[in-house]
């Protein structure tokens, strides 16, 4: 079975064609430069972007595979969440491919896709525990199959990568943030400056970062007037805030995971498997931690390669190839959906203020 998947909910335009025997056949991604001059994602521009890229971006990973799109089972696109702009393309583009070719079409949920990757890369099976965390995105579920999640906890305000992301652009560090905060952080002193540890001891599995994202600002608002517009640090202090706001919000993330883990233990006593997805799992540091956890707890710790954990076409045909082996698949009116959470298609064995271990 070979799988066409397309990914356009950001500012990455991607392809990729993978097989059931998990081979990646091709992967092409084109990352958008044009929002460096912003510091931020400008969803417009982002959605241009894409109309005008998607259909050489598709060309080029049947290129690459080396196959005709004939000889494809089935095209998946990450149908939201995300920027609605840049899905409408995406999801287009597969609906024209998918009814030129008369193959299925399989909608994605851009979460599932980071939620399943590692099932491609790593031997994880189900049931397993997983970190969600990127720009956008803060969660622990239980992955039990294919549209199949319970939730655990998730974050009330900002995700992990959000607060990276500020956090350099408070540094004037550039954009993407997050990088270049976990750059600066390996030369910094990381027990300079004691943060806070939201929603610690909380009894429940949800997250918050704004609190910690609040306090590093006022860190730097010390170091002159008050405007942190003009306020131009010297580096080794900006290593050094890095260095500790990395290290208080893995503690964070990693406190509330163990917690998860003697839930999911509990519960789930088949269960072997933890696994960190998402933007923020490329994060070297966070990795380490969760391998320590992993060994501490008697689970096996398992992460996409670098290149897999930002968004990309990989992760989106080989989650539509996992849907499609359960018989899902999407009719030609499937709506993209600018808010689609993880846990909503099978019913929710947790509300929204987390599951108490």
């Amino acid at each position: 079975m070979i799988v066409l998947g397309i990914e356009s909910s950001c500012d990455e335009t991607a392809a990729a064609i993978v097989s059931d025997k998990k081979e990646i056949l091709s992967e092409v991604v084109l990352s958008q430069e044009e929002h460096k001059l912003f510091g931020g994602v400008v969803p417009e521009i982002a959605a241009r972007s894409h109309l005008d890229h998607i259909d050489d971006i598709i060309a080029q990973a049947f290129e690459r595979a080396k196959i005709k799109p004939k000889d494809i089972d089935a095209v998946a696109a990450a149908s939201g969440p995300g920027l609605i702009g840049g899905v409408v393309v995406g999801v287009m583009a597969a609906k024209a491919l998918a009814l030129a070719l008369n193959k299925p079409f399989v909608a994605v949920n851009h979460l599932e896709g980071h939620a399943l990757v590692s099932r491609l890369t790593n031997d994880v099976e189900y049931p397993y525990l997983l970190l969600l965390v990127s720009g956008g995105h803060c969660q622990i579920l239980v992955v039990k199959g294919p549209g199949d999640y319970q939730r655990l906890g998730t974050t009330i305000d900002d995700a992990a990568g959000e607060a990276f992301d500020k956090v350099a652009k408070m540094l004037k560090l550039g954009y993407p943030g997050g990088p270049m905060v976990e750059k600066m952080a390996a030369i910094g002193d990381e027990n300079r400056f004691c943060l806070p540890h939201p929603l610690k001891g909380s009894g429940d599995c949800n997250l918050s970062f704004s609190g910690l994202k609040t306090a590093v600002r006022k860190i730097i608002e010390s170091y002159g007037n008050g405007d942190i517009e003009e306020q131009v640090l010297p580096r080794k202090d900006v290593a050094d805030i890095c260095a500790c706001f990395q290290k208080t919000a893995c503690e964070c993330l990693l406190d509330k995971l163990e917690m998860a883990i003697e839930y999911f233990k509990k519960n789930y006593p088949k269960g072997k498997d933890i696994v960190v997805a998402g933007g923020v799992a490329a994060n070297v540091y966070l990795r380490e931690k969760m391998q320590n956890l992993a060994n501490k707890k008697g689970l096996v710790f398992a992460a996409p390669p670098l290149r897999l954990c930002t968004d990309n076409g990989v992760m989106i045909a080989w989650a539509g190839l996992e849907r499609f082996q359960k018989g899902f698949v999407d009719d030609l009116d499937f709506k993209p959906r600018p808010r689609w959470p993880l846990d909503s298609e099978a019913p929710k064995a947790a509300g929204a203020g987390g599951v108490k271990a």
